[in-house]
């Protein structure tokens, strides 16, 4: 039209990358609370932790049960610390990484991450977390087909975490994968008993969850 500026038309405004899908905090206690719950099982502690030991699972347990997700990482918090006393039996690799590490005292600067920036030192935190849940879940894959515990439909699972750790990019669909493992281990592992207690019984096998479904 006359008297128009001519200028060409604004190009179109990119499209903002699609932010990272928040956590549940369900998801963050599930990640500590189903992998704890098969560390109590394991041989050294001969199928009866001590009370000490087990209190904090079963509040974990409820809590968790009862949505209360902060209450349920508090009581995770305290096994952790015990997992870290020297008084128990030796917890193999990986779930002894489940305890609290209390590390040297040292100068900062020996600290190999000393010189990486904030998101620097959580992006490789993220991945140690990431890789810790993999190797539990590939330990708990080992456990529980020693004892008995119908795993293998949850193998897929696991398979397509590593895939996705593998390729070195996000790593939300690792967790998307193990998510539903670690719920559907969680259901099938029976709690651990006290001593003196009757063994536990299995809970009944529920159908593996999709990937999709977390």
């Amino acid at each position: 039209m006359p008297g128009a500026p001519n200028r060409p038309p604004a190009p179109d405004a990119p499209t903002p990358p699609a932010p990272s899908p928040v956590t549940a905090p369900g998801r963050v206690a599930l990640r500590r609370l189903a992998p704890m719950r098969v560390a109590l099982r394991l041989d050294p502690w001969k199928n009866a932790p001590s009370r000490e030991l087990l209190l904090p699972l079963e509040r974990a347990e409820a809590a968790y049960s009862a949505g209360d997700y902060v209450g349920a990482e508090s009581a995770l918090d305290q096994l952790a610390v015990r997992f870290a006393e020297p008084r128990w039996p030796s917890i193999p690799k990986p779930f002894r990484d489940l305890r609290v590490s209390i590390p040297a005292p040292q100068p900062p600067q020996w600290d190999p991450e000393f010189a990486l920036t904030p998101p620097e030192r959580e992006a490789k935190k993220a991945r140690r977390l990431a890789e810790l849940q993999l190797a539990l879940a590939d330990a708990t894959l080992a456990w529980t087909s020693a004892h008995a515990i119908a795993t293998d439909d949850l193998r897929p699972l696991v398979e397509t975490a590593r895939t996705a750790l593998a390729a070195e990019s996000t790593l939300d669909p690792v967790h998307d994968a193990l998510d539903p493992f670690w719920e559907a281990i969680r259901q099938r592992v029976p709690m651990p008993s006290g001593p003196g207690a009757a063994p536990p019984t299995a809970a009944p096998v529920a159908p593996a969850p999709s990937a999709e479904q977390a």
